[in-house]
């Protein structure tokens, strides 16, 4: 295997490509801290849905950290939720008006823009919108200075992926993605269990989610709606090309299975149940990815898939390095990999690691992992694995960002760890727009072997008006 392909997270990227050239990336060994006498001040852009738990949580409640402003494009106090929620997300308030509610003090904004034009007292930000505006919030904030909490996959292009980690490594920010589980206890032991060589070298990995709870599969629908008083369509649309209002189409939730704003069930849930596997066997870039889908559509992402990644070996992988299979819409590795008593089912949403003496899975929840064949690990689960889970302290994710800003640290899923696996997840999307085709990566000049068509899903184009100098 040839060295290109052998950039891993601890090897750290020399260069990126940036504007179609190749730059040094700047190691944000240090960044710059604030004074640990005072509470920051936070400002939100993207107050709905996990945009409220971001801010809610960033903030302490407004306890722990100052909330002086925030941004949504929906200005609407109430409004009726698309029908195919998650009752835990039609809890969560529509729009900004909760949180102007809760820090009635806070300057209230439609256009982020001119939030970060009033920005002087600003010492950080999360941004919680559609995919398609993170890199163009996130960057504009950082080229302020500001540190930058930003929710999963980060950006919605491998392109905006290096660039967000160029940015934050120059201005030395402390940054954070919003793959929470991330800092639970649960990763943290899974990976100190497979890099300790419990269930030994591993040779493939398989992780998947029940996901998309929102329509993938469909083309565009005719016509248009009248657009809420309240809802500042063009600004939703921001770096998008222009299209119709349809209500309950896009805004709000749905917009997750749309090419042009979202990354389809892949990117909204992989950062989370393909993090432990790029973690805990230190994986560079994959050097070939393939999808199978459902019927391919012009604008959503499939109804179904299983993306198929190799990547060369590491210290943790079998010699001829490991293979990594994506499922969604339900869809679940072979039972019988699993090696589980009879009768056992796998989780919901989950990984699973298959080595050389044994197999490891994982759910989405901060829990212990388990090993199996049961009997084989029967011992070591009640007394290593046991031990190693209680040798970790609990950490929320949002605490670890904030406290790293006051110390002048790095947090855990920073833009040099979330960039690298936002990419892994991002081909990965690229591939399901090109079923059938295998594609061969090559990571240090971002480019696919031979594919024009590919070459071009790595980068995206943004509407007149909304371009930013970092990303032109």
């Amino acid at each position: 295997m040839s060295k290109q392909h052998r950039t891993t997270r601890r090897t750290f990227i020399a260069s990126v490509g940036y504007a179609g050239a190749v730059l040094p990336l700047v190691s944000p060994r240090l960044v710059r801290a604030v004074s640990p006498s005072s509470k920051l001040n936070l400002a939100s852009v993207g107050c709905a849905g996990k945009g409220w738990e971001d801010l809610i949580s960033a903030s302490g409640q407004g306890k722990l950290h100052n909330v002086v402003a925030l941004c949504d494009i929906d200005h609407r106090k109430s409004g009726d939720q698309p029908g195919n929620l998650h009752p835990a997300q039609a809890k969560r308030p529509l729009g900004i008006g909760a949180a102007a509610e809760k820090f009635p003090d806070a300057a209230r904004y439609a256009d982020f823009r001119k939030l970060l034009d009033n920005a002087k007292d600003i010492d950080a930000v999360t941004v919680s919108t559609p995919d398609h505006m993170h890199a163009t919030i996130a960057l504009t904030a950082m080229s302020l200075g500001k540190h930058v909490y930003c929710q999963k996959p980060l950006v919605q292009t491998v392109h905006e992926a290096r660039v967000m980690r160029k940015v934050a490594a120059e201005k030395k920010l402390t940054t954070q993605m919003g793959n929470q589980f991330h800092t639970s206890i649960g990763y943290r032991c899974l990976v100190k269990v497979i890099q300790s060589g419990a269930i030994g070298k591993v040779r493939e990995a398989h992780a998947w989610t029940g996901s998309p709870s929102w329509p993938q599969g469909i083309d565009r629908p005719a016509g248009s709606d009248p657009i809420p008083e309240g809802v500042h369509w063009d600004l939703w649309l921001g770096v998008a090309h222009p299209r119709p209002y349809k209500k309950h189409v896009y805004h709000n939730f749905n917009w997750r299975g749309w090419k042009e704003f979202g990354t389809g069930a892949l990117g909204d849930m992989g950062c989370h149940v393909m993090d432990p596997v790029t973690w805990a066997l230190d994986l560079g870039q994959p050097t070939t990815i393939h999808a199978d889908t459902d019927e391919p559509f012009a604008e959503t992402y499939p109804k179904w898939s299983q993306v198929h990644y190799e990547f060369a070996p590491t210290p943790y992988t079998a010699t001829e390095g490991l293979k990594l299979t994506w499922y969604d819409a339900g869809r679940k590795p072979p039972i019988e990999l699993a090696r589980t008593p009879k009768g056992y089912k796998l989780p919901g949403t989950g990984s699973m690691f298959i080595g050389e003496k044994g197999v490891l899975i994982t759910s989405h929840a901060p829990t212990a992992p388990r090993l199996y064949p049961q009997e084989k690990f029967q011992d070591y689960s009640r007394t290593t694995l046991r031990d190693t889970f209680k040798s970790f302290a609990p950490e929320d994710h949002y605490r670890n960002w904030t406290d790293a800003i006051i110390a002048g640290k790095l947090a855990a899923s920073n833009f040099d760890v979330a960039a690298p696996l936002a990419e892994t997840v991002l081909l990965g999307t690229i591939a399901q727009r090109l079923p059938g085709q295998k594609l061969s990566y090559n990571s240090e000049s971002m480019r696919f072997d031979g594919n024009a068509k590919a070459d071009a899903l790595l980068r995206r184009e943004y509407r007149a008006g909304w371009q930013i100098p970092e990303l032109s």
